[in-house]
Order: C-alpha cells, then structure tokens, then sequence
C-alpha cells in the first residue's frame, strides 16, 4: 500500500506462554490507552515492530491513518530542528553572516535541548532568552574578513590530511595525515620522503587537496580544503622555505635527510565550510588571488602565550569578560586564540559548551596593546558588576 512507509504498531511487550489458550485477560488501562493515543510517547509499554509481521489482516484505513500519524510526529519530534523565533535559540556556537553557500541558516546545536536549560538570573524567560541575547551579541561582534580569518588559521595550524591520486588503486584518492607549514604567500609547505605513499602518488599527479581542520577534536568547528599542485620548491627557495617550515616543526632534523625533500601546494582555491555548530558562518570559497592578496593577521601569532598566561592565571577575569560582554552569566570560559579584533573563548552555560567571540573596543595594534585592551575591558567588566 505505501512501499516507502515504515509503518508499526504496538504490540505488548509479554505474550501468554506457548501453547495456552483460552479468553484473552482484559487490557489494562494502560495498554487500552496505549493502543488508541495518537501520539508517540504513550507507547513506551510495547514493543514497535513492522505490521507486516504482526496483522493478520491489513489495517482499517482508521488504524493504519492513526499509525501513519504517529509515525509522522515521532519523526518530527526526533529529528526537526524549530527555527529561531523569540522563545528559541539559535546554534550556541555562533558566528556571524559570512559570504555563504550553505542553506543551513540558524539551528539548534542537539546539545541545546530545552531540558539542559535553567533559567539564569540575567534571563528571566530561561536559557532560551539567554542565547538569543548571545546570538545577538555575536552576529554584532566584530571579526576579521573571511579571506583573512581563513589565512590566519591555516597560518597558525601544522596538521591536515592530504589528499591525492592513488597510482596502486587507479582512481581513487588516497588519504595521509602530514605536517605542514606555510610560506609568506600562503602557500602550504610539505616535507616528503620518497618512500611515502603520498610522495609517490605526487609523481604521478600533482594535484592535490589539503583539509585542515582549525579544531581537530570538533568536527563542527571551520574545516578548510586547499585545492592546488604540489611541486618542488627552487632551489633558490629552499633556506627560506626550510626555516619557515623549521618554525612549526623545531623537532623535524629529519628534513636534512637525503630522501627528505620539500614540496609547496600552490592554492588553486581555497573553500571553508563550518559544521552544524557554527551554522551561521555557513561557507564560502576563495579564488588563487583573493587567497594570496589576503594577509596574516599580526596579532594571531601571539595567541598561543596570551592564552596560556590567561587561562592559568586569569580565567577569573576572563570570565568576568565575557560575561560582561555577553550579558550573560557563564560557569567558565577559557581563551581559545586572539587576533586584532578580539578573542575566541570557550565558555560554558547550563552544561552547554559554547564558543564565542568577544570583541576588543578597538584594533588592537601590537602585543603590548592587547594588553592594555583586555585590562580595560576587565576593568569596565568590574565596574558594572
């Protein structure tokens, strides 16, 4: 009747021993109201299996109509994902617009489920309030340019997986986790022995993909692919290219080895997309030229002492911060990386872990004035506390 439904019944979940007959006992209330309720959740008593194998007979239109309906809610109710309105939230990882492709829009992080939300003391209408005063606080919030955030991380990250064409297995691509640096143009630099898999899969074909991923414990977090060739670096190259590599990888002596030899990708195009979690920045795509007219923000590199010295001896204040700048009271937050706008933290909320921006007042223009910016944020946070 409908070859593509699944359709189930309820069954009881205990059936009389075999081989005993006789007059059925009278169903209980429970089951009585099991069997005719409409929706999903009154049929936890029993069992759902497909009625093909469970009617003797096929089901009265009635019957199967009120199965199909229940069916419908349960799949609405497990798997829809309401749009933000004023009494919901949007992804508690937030972003704002971007030059997008994505036909995501705003969702629910799973991790958001109005069951985890408690009403905190700022946001009277419970958490659901409370991240729509985030999501607007972020969609506000002061970033860098697409091309130039995208840069930066693949400037600041040395691990990804390159793709290319297997020569074994004609065909099909072949995957290896590598190390990389990048040159002054952007470019990602490799150092390969002529012993890997990889290197000679290059010698067939030096088209490639590289995928790095700015958080690689979170999926949902800016993953970035650059498309290019990879070829030799010139010799006239080398010494450049070596200390810039050297810079990343200060423990890779094994680059000065006689089947050692470097290799650059040259962008093609660069494309980032962002996960479920970080929906509203969506994705985007770059060309050869956009990607190599784009700088390195100055202020990334020093992200790694700012937050470490931040987060072993300030995380109160750093909290303090953000909370400030969200409205929002948060159980903790940590510095993830900072540039010349501002900073990326992970905060928590009502179990819930969220990362943020928090913008600067202004551009920041060196490392000493990142420090002079974040106390006088701390100090305006203090102020109105």
């Amino acid at each position: 009747l409908l070859p593509h439904a699944r359709v189930c019944r309820a069954v009881p979940t205990e059936r009389p021993p075999s081989g005993q007959r006789g007059t059925p006992a009278p169903r209980t209330h429970t089951e009585t109201q099991t069997r005719t309720h409409q929706g999903v959740h009154a049929m936890r008593p029993f069992l759902l299996t497909p009625v093909g194998a469970q009617l003797a007979s096929p089901p009265s239109p009635s019957t199967l109509s009120r199965l199909l309906r229940a069916l419908h809610l349960q799949n609405r109710h497990a798997h829809a994902i309401p749009a933000p309105t004023s009494s919901s939230s949007s992804s508690p990882l937030l972003h704002p617009p971007r030059r997008s492709t994505s036909r995501r829009g705003d969702r629910f992080l799973a991790s958001s489920s109005p069951s985890q939300m408690a009403a905190p003391a700022d946001a009277p209408g419970g958490s659901a309030d409370a991240f729509e005063v985030i999501r607007a606080h972020q969609v506000k919030a002061a970033r860098l340019p697409p091309v130039e955030e995208i840069r930066t991380i693949l400037d600041q990250s040395v691990r990804g997986v390159l793709a290319t064409h297997s020569q074994e297995h004609v065909g099909y691509p072949s995957g290896s986790m590598v190390d990389f640096a990048c040159d002054q143009d952007g470019s990602p630099i490799l150092a390969v022995s002529s012993l890997a898999v990889h290197s000679k899969n290059l010698a067939g074909s030096t088209k490639c993909s590289l995928l790095v991923a700015k958080d690689p414990e979170d999926r949902r977090d800016t993953v970035i692919t650059v498309y290019g060739d990879a070829t030799p670096v010139p010799d006239e190259e080398k010494d450049a290219v070596r200390t810039a590599y050297l810079r990343r990888h200060p423990e890779a002596f094994w680059v000065d080895f006689g089947d050692f030899r470097f290799l650059h990708i040259k962008p093609k195009a660069v494309r980032y997309v962002s996960g479920v979690a970080t929906a509203i920045l969506g994705s985007g795509e770059f060309s050869a030229a956009e990607f190599k007219e784009a700088k390195v923000d100055p202020i990334s590199q020093f992200s790694a002492p700012i937050a470490g010295h931040m987060n072993k001896d300030h995380a109160d204040d750093t909290k303090l911060i953000v909370q400030h700048s969200t409205s929002v009271k948060v159980d903790f937050a940590s510095i993830l990386d900072v540039d010349s706008l501002g900073i990326n933290v992970k905060a928590g909320y009502d179990g819930t872990v969220l990362k943020l921006r928090i913008p600067f007042p202004r551009r920041a223009q060196d490392r000493k004035d990142v420090k002079t910016l974040i106390v006088e944020m701390l100090q305006a946070a203090k102020a109105s506390s």
